[in-house]
């Protein structure tokens, strides 16, 4: 029986308009706020090891304002990562939920999962379509047992 109600999160690391790379971590349940600081010090690292700014672009979820979070920001500016807050409850103003909108309706519209996995599965196979199509890279961030690899 196709499991139903379960969270499958999606969050973009990087996503400019025109999208040029897609970089976007897909963990079944949610992030937490260790693993969202992990990635966030891992973007900064690598802005500083290329010496090319990124701008990660983000809603105004609790995790992204939490007080420890705030208290990185001004490292992770001066290492080359910066953040930008959409306004509140503007989501068609963020890429990711367009992006989001065109794998359901494109690449998942009709389909049945038998789990989380399997719908996993699925967007990562989306994903990598809409890149193909679209003339843009694609690369997965992977969370392993709540550690960022």
């Amino acid at each position: 029986m196709p499991t139903r109600g379960k969270v499958c999160t999606f969050s973009p690391a990087l996503c400019p308009l025109p999208l040029i790379n897609f970089i976007y971590g897909l963990v079944i349940g949610g992030v937490d706020r260790k693993s969202y600081i992990q990635m966030m010090e891992q973007e900064a690292a690598d802005a500083q090891k290329t010496e090319r700014i990124r701008v990660i672009v983000q809603d105004n979820g609790p995790i992204h304002r939490c007080k420890q979070v705030q208290e990185l920001w001004t490292k992770w500016e001066y290492m080359g990562l910066y953040i930008f807050f959409l306004p509140k409850y503007c989501s068609e103003m963020n890429p990711i939920e367009l992006e989001w909108q065109h794998l359901k309706k494109d690449e998942l519209s009709g389909q049945m999962f038998d789990d989380e996995l399997d719908l996993a599965y699925a967007v990562i196979k989306g994903v990598e379509a809409r890149g193909e199509r679209g003339s843009y890279s694609i690369e997965r961030v992977k969370f392993n047992s709540g550690s960022f690899s």
